[in-house]
């Protein structure tokens, strides 16, 4: 019987050959926001919707990264590793702060576009650390295999992903604004 899967990107001697071997957290990640964008590129009353939603409840979603606070009391218990739970979990608590102010000036595209930004290169950040922690010391990562975190790399973060991508792309494309706005909203002589 062979071990579990807990090296990010380590060689594993085979009787055959060396294997590569990465935790199942960014395999799950990856494949999830690999699944939802093919999803968003294939099925158009999916990809209607998403274009269409009020960008208010995109925002809105990202007031679940204040389970920031749960991951600065695990690390207070010693359960999750410093660079994971303090740096993550501040970060994510700020991102959520945030989107609670952008709420009221979702209209606002450069406050959009930074905290976008800022909230893009959080949960990236978040992502590679939790693959660097468990690499460095296997089993680090341990609380992400138990509910209630399990649904960070399940649910949560390929949501956060794929909502920042929706966001990047409603607001950047040409006309991509106006016309988030006149759904958003409705005409502007109404």
């Amino acid at each position: 019987m062979s071990p579990p899967v807990t090296h990010f990107c380590c060689l594993r001697k085979h009787p055959l050959a060396y294997t590569l071997v990465v935790p199942w957290y960014p395999q799950a990640i990856i494949g999830i926001v690999a699944g939802i964008t093919l999803a968003l590129l294939a099925v158009r009353p999916f990809r209607v919707w998403v274009l269409h939603v009020n960008i208010c409840y995109l925002i809105a979603f990202h007031l679940t990264r204040f389970v920031g606070f749960y991951l600065l009391y695990l690390y207070s218990r010693h359960e999750l590793p410093y660079a994971f739970a303090v740096r993550g979990g501040i970060g994510d608590i700020l991102v959520a702060t945030l989107a609670c102010v952008l709420l009221f000036f979702a209209n606002f595209k450069p406050a959009l576009i930074t905290w976008n930004i800022l909230g893009s290169i959080d949960i990236l950040d978040v992502v590679i650390t939790v693959a660097r922690s468990e690499s460095a010391v296997p089993g680090s990562m341990h609380q992400l295999d138990h509910f209630p975190l399990i649904l960070l790399p399940t649910i949560i973060v390929p949501l956060v992903i794929v909502i920042h991508g929706l966001i990047f792309y409603r607001t950047l494309r040409p006309f991509g604004w106006a016309y988030a706005q006149r759904i958003d909203h409705g005409p502007a002589d109404q």
